[in-house]
């Protein structure tokens, strides 16, 4: 198991296989409704974020980005958790938004760039698991193999 120190922009906990992605604008590149990458200029395009671990350098584009977030994760077809190089407001206020008025628990949190290319470059069988609940300790996000993989409760 690799453990890598993260700073917690939005508190919360996640284990789950991971997407590694370039920026990605949600307002206009992703469906919250059926929960798939719609920009088709977008490498990730027709790819699902529902259910995994979002991992991507930082968010793109409009602030409305927000409220595509909170609304694909009250469809639950948004990401369970999101780790990033640079502190992003606006998907830290869509996590905010979701966690607060549909109970979401979407932790965001911040690495540094070696922690963030080992993340990115997780075999599909590693799990990652992002520990942001404690405001006491520092974030934590760890990676391990999925044959110990429980889902977030």
């Amino acid at each position: 198991m690799t453990t890598f120190d993260a700073v917690a922009l939005v508190p919360g906990h996640a284990r789950a296989p991971g997407i590694a992605l370039a920026p990605l604008s949600f307002w206009g590149g992703y469906d919250a409704e059926r929960g798939v990458i719609v920009d088709a200029t977008h490498a990730g395009y027709g790819k699902s974020l529902a259910a995994r671990v979002l991992v991507m350098p930082r968010a793109r584009g409009s602030s409305s980005s927000s409220s595509v977030l909170a609304e694909a994760l009250r469809n639950g077809t948004g990401p369970v958790g999101i780790v990033l190089t640079e502190r992003d407001l606006i998907l830290s206020i869509g996590a905010i938004v979701a966690n607060e008025l549909y109970a979401s628990n979407v932790p965001v949190v911040m690495v540094d760039e070696t922690a963030f290319a080992q993340i990115a470059a997780a075999d599909v069988d590693i799990a990652i698991e992002i520990d942001a609940r404690d405001a006491a300790r520092p974030a934590r996000v760890r990676l391990s193999a999925t044959s110990s993989f429980r889902p977030p409760r």
